[in-house]
């Protein structure tokens, strides 16, 4: 299992409605893919010396095949949803390999 981490900073002016938007359509547009087994969005806590919010979501996905197949299928279209926010955000993906899980 992976971990396809988007760590995005966006800018206070457009916060609420990227936050929304993430929310209600880009995430949902993401799993709708089939791509992924769930997202969870999470805010930093970290006062950036350039300002803004930061967030990070990690987005479950199966194994590198399928996320090369979203790499390759998916991303240009979903990257294209993010030109509302143009100019106001900056983001960078991380993939992480799970290692080991524990549920209390």
């Amino acid at each position: 299992m992976l971990i396809y981490n988007v760590t995005t900073n966006v800018e206070e002016s457009v916060h609420d409605e990227w936050v929304e938007w993430m929310k209600n359509i880009h995430i949902p547009a993401m799993i709708q893919t089939g791509k992924f087994k769930s997202a969870t969005m999470s805010r930093i806590d970290v006062v950036e010396s350039m300002g803004g919010i930061t967030y990070s979501v990690q987005y479950k996905i199966q194994n590198k095949k399928i996320l090369n197949e979203y790499l390759e299928n998916d991303f240009e279209e979903m990257k294209k949803q993010t030109k509302l926010f143009e100019g106001k955000f900056v983001s960078f993906r991380t993939e992480l390999e799970i290692v080991h899980e524990h549920h209390g």
